[in-house]
């Protein structure tokens, strides 16, 4: 065990201490994660690597080692060839259940952003443009009984949910299936299709995961259906929503504003049109940057890490199949 080596693609915010008493831990230090000729590189020599959604785990690198496991500091896995590291019995970990709350949080800080323009605001203000008191300054829509469309219902978005019942909302959601009515009921929610609940919410939240089944699930089209006024929140997945499309509907009116923590390429090209809006607020995938959720996710990950060099089950471990 003592010889076990490790790689961890970015700094963690603590829990480096434990994991080193037993094995020989390298970190890559640099902000940005490391190029994939790297990684490719590292893998030849490492027995168990700690890694993040930025980090492309293809089959390739994965046979091109022997790694003893896989920890993956996030919830999604879809930077993972799951199935390749299935096939050599290595087990993959992540990290669920841990930052639902924190990215719930989130998604309300975004949503009452950019329905009451706070960044805006603070350009505004910053610029030297205040000069007085004007009725018609900076004017943004209610919250408080306004309708709150959320898209994909899993724990986030019933966190959401929760958060909205605050408000006085109406709340319709959809997902891949309509929940028992016993939770629809706590839960002050309605099932709709996705085309009503675009054409009837004044707040559509996204809460998807990153499948072929949802990429580019909204672009022309579901701007379309949704009203003029309506506000887009997305702290899923950047790939659920056409960059392209989201540009359009932001520069023609289509909608009045969105606030997104995800995009299509992370980080966004600085030569993003999207970059030129006022009514878009873009923050860099910080959803579940408390302090709090980034430490216990980094611990959940390092205990994924040292059960498999060990070789025990993982205790978050996405491919349990393989200890059968």
């Amino acid at each position: 065990m003592a010889q076990a080596k490790v790689f961890i693609t970015r700094r963690l915010p603590a829990g480096l201490e434990q994991l080193q008493q037993v094995a020989s831990v390298e970190v890559w230090t640099e902000r940005k994660p490391p190029p994939y000729d790297v990684l490719l590189e590292k893998v030849k020599a490492i027995d168990g690597l700690l890694c993040l959604l930025s980090d492309r785990i293809d089959e390739q690198l994965i046979v091109a080692g022997n790694l003893k496991v896989i920890s993956q500091m996030a919830v999604g896995y879809d930077n993972i060839d799951v199935a390749a590291a299935t096939k050599r019995r290595i087990p993959v970990g992540h990290t669920p259940g841990v930052l639902t709350d924190a990215t719930a949080d989130f998604t309300w800080a975004l949503l009452m952003a950019a329905a009451r323009r706070v960044v805006e605001a603070d350009r505004f203000t910053r610029a030297g443009l205040w000069q007085s008191w004007e009725p018609d300054l900076l004017l943004g829509p209610n919250i408080t009984g306004a309708t709150l469309g959320i898209v994909g219902f899993g724990r986030i978005g019933q966190a959401v949910a929760r958060r909205a019942r605050g408000f006085d909302m109406r709340i319709l959601y959809t997902s891949t299936y309509q929940w028992e009515p016993e939770l629809e009921k706590s839960l002050g929610v309605e099932f709709a299709p996705l085309e009503k609940l675009l054409q009837e919410s004044d707040f559509v939240t996204l809460h998807t995961p990153g499948t072929d089944d949802t990429y580019h699930l909204f672009s022309d089209r579901q701007f379309d259906l949704m009203k003029s006024e309506a506000i887009l929140i997305n702290t899923a997945r950047g790939t659920v929503v056409d960059s392209d499309s989201l540009y359009r509907a932001l520069a023609s009116g289509k909608i009045a504003a969105a606030a997104v923590d995800v995009t299509e390429s992370e980080p966004i090209p600085h030569d993003s049109p999207l970059l030129t809006l006022d009514n878009l607020i873009i923050t860099p995938h910080i959803g579940s940057a408390s302090r709090q959720t980034r430490l216990k996710m980094a611990k959940m990950a390092i205990a994924n890490l040292m059960a498999g060099l060990r070789g025990h089950s993982l205790p978050y471990c996405v491919n349990p199949e393989i200890y059968q």
